[in-house]
């Protein structure tokens, strides 16, 4: 019982460890993953099909919200080729 405690805290201490890019992921990360889960059992009447969808959720999410992360502006120059500007 002791030692579970021990992981325990050692856990939530290691939990705090992260940056505000990696937090926005882990939100996208499950809303995506509990979205895909949902569809993917309504779809296929399946729990494969849920884990499917689930996994694939939760990799969509993740990209997803990274990549919409505020802060990453950018403007396309007389070339065509997109710069990255800080955002006002």
């Amino acid at each position: 019982m002791l030692k579970l405690f021990a992981v325990a805290a050692l856990a939530l201490t290691l939990a705090g460890c992260e940056t505000a890019r990696q937090d926005r992921q882990l939100g996208g990360a499950l809303i995506g993953g509990g979205s895909g889960a949902l569809i993917g059992g309504l779809a296929t009447r399946s729990a494969g099909g849920a884990v499917a969808g689930g996994l694939i959720g939760a990799a969509a999410g993740a990209i997803i919200a990274d990549s919409t992360r505020p802060g990453r502006c950018y403007r396309i120059d007389r070339y065509g080729n997109r710069r990255y500007v800080r955002c006002r």
